[in-house]
């Protein structure tokens, strides 16, 4: 044997040594298996702690011949939006990372614009054998039942994009909604006359279950609370374009002073159709996501702003947050923020999600 080489349990066996203990006594610490006072299991602990001893996971995984199945469950990309993409890459390149750890990832989505997708879904995953969920909680009372669902047959879930107060997640993984909303009001303020009217679009068949965009507004309400500011809102439930730039058009129709637009998901691309269309030059207008259609006419100057949160991370960050509790028994970050990042047409070439 080479002199940087080591046994495979030459740690464990330093371990026993110094503890003057058996290996076996040590593999049952290091495994938290019973069978061991707590006063021997304590000082095998600071020993193991002291030599910085990482078991070898693989050969551990290996032997067990035990295969792990974590489900993922997230909306479709569809022709509304490619938002879901970035995630799915980030849960891909985890997958890759730690599929010789045994893990197998099934992947379930379902249509953001219908709980009853989401409902079928979740039924679904339930009937399958799973050890560990990722899932972007669209539906509030719809994503509650699931998790009380997972909570009963103790699997434990990951949430990423956007969190449920008060459910027993591992841990939230994606953008303080309400900061990003309140950072979208700040922008605006630079740009805007005093008298200028705000106008707010939430586009979304299920406005009301979709919580993440309401909290979004919310922050950005916040922002202007004490100021004179008049904010206007509309809600546009027909998720198309010609629904949507006509429901923007008569807003703005009505109301000749509305001098900015937020948008409170990644559809600002259809708000940036209608403007462009109807050369309305005068409007600011901000939005969310790093996608193509977005990038195009962020790039045209029709959009002003897109903030962007690093969906590909979340992605990946989810999964490894449920790998490391799974196979490691480490704790998981309870709420992990994204950073709220501001995109022009000076910067987006240098942005990676």
């Amino acid at each position: 044997m080479k002199a940087n080489q080591q046994e495979p349990n030459a740690g464990v066996k330093e371990i026993a040594r110094r503890a003057k203990v058996s290996i076996a006594t040590v593999d049952r610490v290091i495994h938290n298996r019973s069978g061991v006072s707590p006063k021997t299991k304590l000082k095998i602990e600071r020993i193991i702690q002291e030599l910085n001893y990482q078991p070898n996971i693989l050969a551990r995984r290996l032997a067990s011949r035990k295969i792990l199945n974590f489900a993922i469950l997230i909306p479709a990309v569809s022709a509304e939006t490619d938002f879901w993409e970035a995630p799915l890459a980030g849960i891909q390149q985890a997958e890759e990372e730690i599929r010789q750890f045994g893990i197998r990832i099934d992947r379930y989505f379902f249509d953001m614009n219908s709980k009853a997708s989401f409902v079928k879904q979740s039924k679904a995953i339930l009937k399958s054998k799973v050890d560990g969920i990722l899932l972007a909680p669209s539906f509030i009372e719809e994503s509650i039942t699931f998790t009380s669902s997972l909570k009963e047959k103790n699997i434990p879930y990951v949430f990423i994009n956007s969190d449920i107060p008060n459910q027993e997640s591992l841990g939230y993984i994606g953008p303080d909604l309400f900061r990003s909303g309140y950072l979208s009001a700040h922008l605006m303020k630079y740009c805007i006359q005093p008298k200028d009217k705000i106008l707010i679009v939430n586009v979304s068949h299920e406005i009301e279950n979709h919580h993440h965009l309401l909290r979004k507004e919310e922050g950005f309400r916040a922002y202007f609370s004490n100021n004179d500011k008049k904010i206007l809102k509309i809600d546009i439930r027909q998720t198309n374009d010609r629904a949507v730039e006509k429901k923007v058009a008569e807003a703005l129709a009505e109301n000749s002073t509305v001098k900015a637009i937020f948008v409170t998901n990644s559809r600002v691309s259809n708000v940036a159709h209608y403007l462009e269309s109807a050369g309305r030059e005068d409007i600011l207008l901000v939005g969310y996501d790093f996608l193509k259609e977005n990038i195009a006419y962020l790039k045209k100057g029709v959009i002003d702003f897109l903030i962007c949160q690093k969906p590909q991370e979340q992605g990946y960050k989810g999964i490894m947050a449920l790998y490391q509790h799974t196979v490691h028994g480490a704790p998981v970050e309870k709420v992990s923020f994204m950073p709220i990042d501001i995109i022009t047409k000076e910067n987006y070439a240098f942005y990676r999600n």
